[in-house]
């Protein structure tokens, strides 16, 4: 069993050789660990620290891709490395590392494909009431988006089985946390999250650092994906909305008119309804076209899944 160890990076010069110092070589279980680092278009001495502090590989990028985009090539770089377990960390040095075998066990003995580390939110000092509110909030939501039982949905620190990462896809540009749960709750990898302990703050974190920024990021994370992965549930619900809307509003129409006459048409309620009604109706017109992508998404995935096992197999034998 082999355990790779990745850290995405932006110009983390002052404190990658923190976090690299608190890293394991040897865990339970695996008979190699290495560590491996995604420079995010670092214009600092990141590779030169990560070099120092003996990184085995590293996945450059020439500019800035973002943090979503870093832990997925990270993933991918894993995988053809031969990795059997990837456990993802921040370079903040934010996350205890000696919880490494913790989060890496559930995967060891079989009863998931992905642990979360989550953090006592209400017991990190250096968090403002509102960003803790704001990170309950936020799993809270993910709960119900993923229906898993993930306390601390933004953790970054996690543990993947090469399974899971074979078939993860991220396509929101801003994080990977929130996307991942709700992908991995509407797809059937198993989940799973143990308790860990958090360092002293080192820096500012750059994910959030507009509360109203994160907040709304965040909600278009959630309402896209869930859109991704359950698009006849969601476009029915909003079509119906309408439908019912024109639908109450046709039959006041139909009441007033029958009580009064014809002395006041009441024409704008009439039309009204009526444009309700046909956004209704075209609303779950989608909802079913919806649908319809989604089982060719579920059909695209798979086949996109053996061609990165295929790939995976290939390079492994190569190395072999």
């Amino acid at each position: 069993m082999k355990l790779i160890i990745q850290i995405p990076c932006y110009n983390e010069e002052k404190i990658l050789g923190v976090a690299l110092s608190s890293l394991p070589r040897k865990i339970e279980g695996f008979h190699k660990v290495e560590w491996l680092i995604i420079n995010d278009g670092s214009t600092d001495k990141t590779i030169e620290v990560a070099k120092d502090f003996g990184v085995d590989h590293i996945v450059n990028f020439k500019e800035n891709q973002g943090l979503a985009k870093g832990f997925m090539a990270g993933l991918n770089a894993c995988i053809q490395l031969g990795a059997d377990v990837i456990v993802n960390t921040d370079a903040d040095n934010q996350y205890n590392a000696d919880d490494i075998p913790l989060l890496v066990k559930p995967i060891l003995e079989g009863t998931a494909d992905m642990v979360v580390g989550a953090r006592s939110i209400s017991q990190i000092a250096h968090f403002s009431w509102r960003k803790k509110l704001l990170q309950k909030l936020g799993s809270w939501t993910v709960k119900i988006a993923s229906r898993t039982s993930i306390p601390d949905a933004p953790s970054g620190f996690r543990a993947i089985s090469r399974e899971a990462a074979l078939k993860l896809n991220v396509f929101n540009e801003y994080t990977y946390t929130l996307e991942t749960i709700i992908q991995a709750g509407r797809t059937g990898i198993s989940l799973t999250s143990v308790p860990v302990r958090t360092n002293e703050d080192l820096r500012p974190s750059r994910l959030v650092k507009s509360i109203g920024k994160y907040v709304r990021l965040s909600f278009i994370t959630i309402l896209r994906i869930f859109t991704i992965y359950k698009p006849f549930r969601t476009f029915f619900s909003i079509g119906l909305f309408f439908f019912l809307i024109g639908f109450g509003l046709g039959i006041r129409w139909l009441y007033l008119f029958m009580v009064e006459g014809t002395e006041r048409t009441h024409v704008p309620s009439l039309i009204l309804a009526s444009i309700c009604i046909i956004l209704g109706f075209l609303i779950g017109m989608m909802a079913v076209i919806g649908d319809l992508l989604a089982v060719n998404r579920r059909l695209m995935e798979d086949i996109q899944y053996r061609v990165r096992r295929q790939e995976a197999e290939i390079m492994k034998t190569k190395k072999s």
